[in-house]
């Protein structure tokens, strides 16, 4: 691997790591050579998938550091105190922290409604979840950070932050593109510029990274109308996402700081 992507020695804290994304991602830090902290609601599920992670990269021919490289903490990215506690587990366990990545993706039992269906209470609900715990998880890492003097965050946005969705695409399915996920994932593209301007003159860097759609056993008709607006592949899977990501946490970025990545082979153009 090129030095420039290389993450030996560096800790990275995966907020959502029992997700689809999350999954991938913490599983590529270490085999980039980092260590990965899982970090996300439920204990359990991440006891189970760092048990499946180190599986993956022994048989990788990885086996030796693999479970050295591996470190589990439940969150609440809503709750101040129990991310306080995750950097200081991660400080304790790793004894430093370079990087920070947000693809956690929280939402109450009404997530998901048609948009004249969505009430005000539900909308303030998951944008305060979603949008105000990647705020506030930030904002706690981004204290460290500067204090350190470095550090990477990188926040998964999606391409619809950027731009208008395509509701043509979901046409004949109980799908939809939800009202909350537009404005969360518009404003966390802004407020990952507005945190780059904050720490200015640090080399403490603030990112975002859009997927496009990420196939996940959707409708046949959804993928061949979303897949017409794409180049060639159509909807992606997560580790089409590990290249951008290596990039924004390592040196191959240095001088790459609020700005928005859009991994979506073509959707948007």
């Amino acid at each position: 691997m090129n030095d420039l992507f290389t993450l030996t020695d560096r800790t990275v804290v995966v907020i959502g790591a029992g997700g689809l994304i999350g999954r991938r991602f913490a599983g590529a830090i270490v085999r980039a050579g980092g260590s990965a902290v899982l970090a996300d609601r439920d204990a359990e599920a991440l006891n189970s998938l760092s048990a499946s992670l180190e599986n993956e990269i022994a048989a990788a021919g990885d086996a030796s550091s693999a479970v050295k490289r591996i470190f589990c903490q439940a969150v609440d990215i809503t709750d101040r105190d129990s991310l306080d506690a995750l950097l200081q587990a991660t400080l304790k366990y790793s004894g430093r922290v370079d990087g920070l990545v947000n693809c956690a993706y929280p939402r109450n039992q009404n997530y998901g409604r048609e948009f004249m269906q969505v009430t005000y209470d539900d909308f303030c609900e998951n944008t305060g979840l979603h949008l105000g715990g990647y705020f506030l998880a930030c904002q706690r890492f981004l204290k460290y950070f500067v204090e350190t003097g470095r550090g990477s965050i990188v926040n998964i946005s999606s391409i619809y932050g950027s731009v208008a969705p395509r509701f043509e695409v979901y046409a004949g399915t109980p799908m939809t593109m939800p009202v909350e996920y537009a404005a969360i994932k518009a404003g966390l593209q802004h407020l990952t510029k507005y945190m780059a301007r904050y720490v200015r003159g640090t080399e403490v860097r603030v990112n975002c990274l859009s997927p496009g759609g990420i196939e996940a056993g959707q409708p046949e008709s959804f993928l061949a109308a979303y897949k017409a607006f794409c180049n060639s592949r159509g909807m992606l899977d997560a580790d089409d996402l590990i290249g951008a990501l290596l990039f924004l946490l390592s040196d191959a970025s240095r001088f790459v700081t609020g700005q928005n990545i859009v991994v979506d082979d073509g959707f948007t153009l």
